[in-house]
């Protein structure tokens, strides 16, 4: 089992990383890091001696004094490598730098510096060092006005109001799931390795290069056809099933949903449309007894739908890693849908006295050996 410890634990990169590698509990063990830590020599010291891997994460991105950048994410590593060797621990350092290292910019400044101390400590200390040139990371959570121009763009859209281009350049982008996959990798190198070196860089390649104005357009049309009408776009696709599900992660579920559906009814009885989508999938009905709650579990990557038709219903939905539980009644009188975002587990219960009638959609066919399906309790 491998002990990893991940500074920045809470921030975006570092929440998608820990939620996934406890999806292996038997695999990794992960130890707890707080970023009062930085404030505790004590604390720090204690962390890092339980660590085979450390993850370092913790950065300041943005600051109206961009000096206060360099200073600030100089320091921290400074009190790591402190702590390497008060405590004489040689933990695997995975650095995430950033590809702005040879920008003329603080923040660039700052990664650079930062790892010419992990690299100095590693080739005193008979460490294992790797550095990650890291290009411009998307998905969902990310801060927006702070973490990337798809956050911001993806908030201002889902909350009415109006993004703005200052420069149309292109962007090198990866999303935050591909990320986390190439750190795991990293994870499983040690210091038996093969390596030539002790310190090592690799750059990390983007998997999509987009005009800023091009990301905006995409972005419009899924506000225009899912956010306003709750259509799915075609989601085969990577980058569009990526940035599809990091747009719905800025929606307000709690006053977005449930999603009221058309009813039309003749002599004959009702029809009603439940998923429009320019994408394809599986689609599947449900019957559920009263009282019987089906679900609690959530998605890495897969988009779902759940409407209900006939009987009542409640919806739960929670972000994993949090507490708050979002609740929705859905009555098939006035037949609804709620959309499940990535990350949330969720379950849906017949609290009606009649069986429910339930249509569930989800864009990928199940594959038992890879259900991307995580079970845990709303």
């Amino acid at each position: 089992m491998i002990k990893i410890g991940i500074t920045g634990q809470n921030g975006f990169i570092g929440e998608h990383l820990f939620n996934t590698l406890k999806q292996k509990p038997n695999e990794y063990k992960l130890i707890i890091f707080n970023k009062t830590d930085f404030k505790s020599a004590e604390n720090l010291e204690k962390f890092v001696s339980q660590c085979d891997v450390i993850v370092h994460l913790a950065a300041m991105n943005r600051h109206p004094d961009p000096e206060v950048i360099y200073k600030t994410n100089t320091k921290l590593v400074e009190k790591l490598v402190s702590s390497f060797e008060k405590t004489q621990s040689t933990p695997h350092i995975i650095f995430a730098s950033s590809i702005q290292e040879e920008l003329d910019n603080y923040y660039g400044k700052s990664k650079k510096e930062s790892g010419n101390l992990f690299s100095n400590w590693a080739k005193n200390n008979n460490g294992l060092f790797t550095k990650l040139l890291i290009p411009n990371v998307y998905g969902p959570f990310g801060k927006s006005f702070y973490n990337s121009v798809v956050a911001t763009f993806c908030h201002q859209l889902t909350h009415n109001e109006q993004p703005k281009i200052d420069v149309d350049g292109n962007l090198k982008l990866i999303y935050v799931g591909e990320l986390v996959n190439y750190i795991i990798k990293n994870i499983h190198i040690d210091k038996t390795s093969n390596f030539k070196e002790k310190t090592n860089t690799i750059e990390i390649p983007h998997t999509k290069n987009i005009k800023v104005s091009a990301l905006l357009k995409m972005l419009e049309c899924f506000k225009r056809e899912y956010f306003e009408k709750g259509i799915f776009p075609d989601l085969d696709d990577t980058f569009t099933k990526n940035l599809f599900n990091t747009f719905v992660c800025y929606i307000n579920h709690s006053e977005w949903f449930p999603f009221f559906l058309k009813k039309h009814t003749d002599e004959r009885g009702s029809f009603v449309e439940t998923v429009k989508l320019n994408s394809g999938g599986q689609v599947s009905f449900s019957t559920t007894v009263p009282g019987i709650t089906r679900g609690n579990h959530y998605h890495t990557r897969k988009a779902e739908r759940f409407a209900v038709i006939k009987g009542e219903a409640r919806i739960e939905l929670r972000r994993i890693g949090t507490e708050e539980v979002l609740k929705f009644k859905l009555d098939g009188g006035f037949p609804s849908f709620v959309d499940m975002p990535i990350w949330y587990t969720h379950n849906i219960t017949n609290i009606g006295q009649d069986e429910l009638f339930t249509i569930f959609w989800i864009n990928e066919e199940y594959d038992q050996n890879d259900p991307d399906t995580f079970f845990e309790e709303v």
